[in-house]
């Protein structure tokens, strides 16, 4: 899908502002409403926009702490990747999940209630043989920079055209 410098903007006011008005948008943006309706459900058709949500400050909400984990699987097979990539997904503890090219296989993102909640979740998962081999604890001491929305600036420049 060729995308012009609307379709960047629109995805660029999303990716911040998801609860924007349809209206607000297309005011935003500089097209009346239909048009800009008719791009927003393109971008959405071709799987561009995957969903809305909100960001909520756990901070604000409950005690927790967010962990970084840098694992290591015990064997570098296919099917070991899968069994562990489907693994992750089972837990809802597991925010995130990267795999990694280098050092470490993954990269996962883990919130919890607490350090012994996570110590917790990390003895399940190592009776549950799903591949973890080694793991390396990275706790988060404080958000630093949390950003919503996307660089689109940054990938597409001030043109926007792809």
């Amino acid at each position: 899908m060729k995308l012009d410098n609307r379709d960047i903007q629109i995805l660029s006011v999303l990716s911040q502002e998801g609860r924007i008005t349809k209206a607000a948008l297309a005011e935003r943006i500089g097209l009346s409403p239909t048009p800009c309706w008719e791009r927003l459900k393109k971008l959405e058709s071709a799987g561009l926009i995957e969903g809305y949500s909100a960001r909520i400050n756990l901070r604000k909400l409950a005690p927790h702490v967010t962990v970084f984990v840098a694992v290591e699987i015990a064997d570098h097979t296919a099917a070991s990747f899968r069994a562990f990539e489907a693994a992750m997904q089972r837990y809802d503890e597991v925010t995130a999940c990267w795999a990694l090219g280098g050092g470490f296989d993954y990269l996962v993102q883990i919130v919890t209630r607490d350090i012994e909640a996570y110590q917790r979740l990390i003895d399940e998962m190592l009776e549950a043989r799903i591949g973890l081999s080694r793991y390396f604890t990275y706790i988060v001491t404080k958000p630093v920079k949390g950003k919503a929305g996307m660089p689109l600036n940054v990938l597409f420049g001030d043109n926007g055209d792809s």
